[in-house]
């Protein structure tokens, strides 16, 4: 199996033989459960459907609970397909444990970053203010200052750096490497910092 679905614990950080910190992210990995699995011959693909984070069958809706009748497991909030799964022959039901990942191995994670709300342009893009805060400029500091193309092409362009809303995106972190695994608890250490909040569902897959 390549990957598994997870949450973010928090982060902390670890010594290694030579007495270094290393900043590191604790995830929870599973268990997850497969839930549907499809073949290219019937879905035009092949990938394998996983569940994770168990939750009560009355917050789910009678479609989804046909769904999880069928592949045999308890009612699940998330849901999520894993194309490369190498050839490895899983049944409906399945348990997908942390067990698959090991020491030294390299990951990309996937989450969904801290929502930020409408951010102006020295937040958002990082900008510097226009002109000094002298000379009667009270309220020009952190303006974006003039967008005006002239006569031609007499229209802001596509793309311009401006005011919107920041961050709630699919954000992938590659090249990840674990740091130490502990199966009984569920428990995968990875080196570096993942995307979102405490307690953000992530995707965590091994890379070939």
């Amino acid at each position: 199996m390549s990957g598994i679905l997870g949450k973010k614990i928090g982060m902390t950080s670890i010594f290694d033989d030579r007495g270094q910190m290393i900043p590191c992210t604790v995830i929870e990995a599973g268990p997850c459960y497969v839930t549907q699995i499809k073949t290219k011959e019937r879905d035009g693909y092949d990938a394998v459907q996983l569940g994770y984070d168990e939750i009560k069958e009355r917050l789910v809706n009678r479609p989804a609970k046909g769904h999880f009748k069928k592949s045999g497991v308890k009612p699940v909030r998330l849901l999520s397909e894993f194309r490369n799964f190498n050839g490895v022959q899983l049944k409906l039901g399945q348990e997908v444990r942390v067990d698959l990942f090991h020491q030294g191995d390299v990951v990309d994670v996937t989450g969904r970053s801290k929502g930020r709300g409408f951010q102006g342009v020295v937040r958002r893009h990082h900008f510097g203010g226009v002109g000094m805060a002298t000379h009667g400029q009270s309220d020009r500091v952190r303006a974006p200052g003039s967008i005006g193309a002239s006569s031609y092409p007499s229209r802001v362009l596509k793309g311009m750096r401006m005011a919107g809303r920041m961050g709630g995106e699919r954000v992938t972190v590659k090249n990840l490497m674990v740091l130490k695994v502990i199966a009984e608890s569920n428990i995968l250490i990875v080196k570096g910092s993942v995307p979102g909040a405490i307690n953000g569902y992530l995707e965590i897959v091994k890379q070939s």
